[in-house]
């Protein structure tokens, strides 16, 4: 029942916000919350989490899906035994991990050259835009967020983005900093954190996505962009499958190496802070302090109302402050160390410190977390629209700020839902 609330709160919250900020109108005129999009996004939102993880038929459906899909994954380990060899495994993510990202972006690009993905993204959008009333525009984008990452998916409206209304632009941001890119799922999978989850998450955000989104910057303009007449989505300049296929592992390298180079910096960093930290905390008696204990009390509130059991909101919190102020890879990392250890059966307190939670708050967490909205990802965003708007370089960099936190609000309504409509006997 406190998720349903988080819910009901979150909206009004937004709703709050839209009414005393200051607006930049000549005459000041209240600007009026156009709610069908509202409305029906969460509705979607909460038809999508019954339908997954309440109803049998539902989550058996979705769970033969993810089934597949962690098969599917699997066929990567035999390019990583051939060129690593044997004891490839036990260099578990650089040779594990990483290789999937690979083989799943040489994948969709494959999708994409035979016109699958674009047909799919184009249907998801059709839906979102004549239930939620959203431009299309900001439907596609938001359907293309499920599959794609953030920098990639305004490129399937890219000659459009220098039309876009500010609204419009925020939605797109929004949509990116709510959900994850298809090319890592594969690489949270193999850390042990639920696919399903994960896979729920990606689709349960985007129309959430867009309905917060207009609760933060309701549309005061009229659209400029019209598709009535469809728009071409360009399958690339591969000349064939082969062709396909190369490019899209040759352009996962900049991805590859951008996730280890990321994880390597950020884990050196966040050693060094609880370095920093335990040798000041050891002045006051406190030689425990740590980045994590810090992110945990300041969070622990937050986790609470979004549904995790007081006794693990401990340990969420600091999941969410190393998913706030590092990323994803980070705070998933160190949630897979945790069911780990459920998994292993060991003891709950070592030294006076929780080793696991339940199951429901790791459920919650995974749904927490299943997003680009950090601060790292708010550089990329910024830059990755600038380059293909140059022209709306202010507005991007306005709004940025304010469409990673709607993205932040998107995923905790996603984690709330998931809490209040879990059935612990189908999972």
């Amino acid at each position: 029942m406190i998720s349903c609330v988080v819910c009901i709160q979150c909206v009004y919250w937004c709703r709050l916000s839209v009414s005393t900020a200051p607006l930049n109108h000549k005459n000041h005129k209240t600007i009026y919350v156009k709610w069908r999009p509202v409305f029906w996004g969460i509705g979607i939102q909460f038809i999508l989490g019954l339908l997954t993880l309440r109803t049998k038929a539902g989550f058996d459906a979705f769970n033969w899906l993810v089934i597949q899909v962690q098969t599917f994954l699997e066929y990567s380990d035999e390019g990583a035994k051939f060129v690593f060899g044997d004891k490839y495994i036990d260099h578990f993510f650089a040779f594990k991990v990483l290789p999937i990202v690979v083989f799943f972006s040489m994948v969709m690009s494959v999708l994409y050259h035979i016109g699958l993905m674009q047909w799919i993204i184009k249907k998801v959008g059709w839906v979102m835009e004549i239930t939620m009333g959203t431009s299309p525009i900001e439907s596609l984008v938001a359907a293309g967020n499920i599959f794609v990452g953030q920098t990639e998916s305004p490129l399937l409206v890219r000659p459009y983005l220098a039309s876009v209304t500010k609204s419009e632009l925020h939605a797109i941001m929004t949509a990116g900093f709510s959900t994850i890119a298809g090319s890592v799922l594969g690489a949270y999978i193999s850390f042990g954190i639920s696919s399903s989850h994960l896979l729920t998450a990606s689709v349960m955000s985007a129309p959430a996505a867009l309905a917060i989104s207009k609760l933060f910057w309701p549309e005061r303009e009229t659209s400029r962009v019209s598709l009535t007449g469809g728009t071409k989505m360009e399958k690339g300049d591969a000349k064939n499958l082969l062709e396909a296929a190369s490019q899209g592992a040759s352009a996962s390298i900049a991805l590859v190496a951008n996730i280890a180079v990321n994880l390597i910096g950020f884990l050196a960093l966040l050693a060094f802070f609880d370095a920093a930290l335990s040798w000041l905390g050891n002045m006051f008696d406190y030689p425990q302090l740590s980045f994590k204990i810090i992110c945990a009390y300041v969070f622990m509130p937050l986790s609470f109302m979004i549904g995790v059991d007081w006794e693990d909101s401990f340990l969420v919190g600091g999941l969410l402050g190393y998913k706030t102020f590092f990323n994803e890879f980070v705070a998933y990392t160190n949630l897979s160390k945790l069911i780990t250890n459920r998994k292993n059966g060991g003891p709950m307190y070592l030294e006076g410190e929780k080793q696991y939670m339940s199951i429901r708050s790791e459920t919650i967490a995974t749904y927490a977390l299943c997003g680009f909205a950090n601060f790292g990802s708010l550089g990329l965003v910024i830059g990755g629209l600038t380059s293909m708007a140059p022209s709306r370089k202010s507005d991007i960099a306005g709004g940025a700020f304010r469409a990673m936190i709607a993205g932040t609000v998107a995923c905790f309504m996603t984690a709330c839902i998931a809490g209040t409509v879990r059935v612990c006997q189908y999972l």
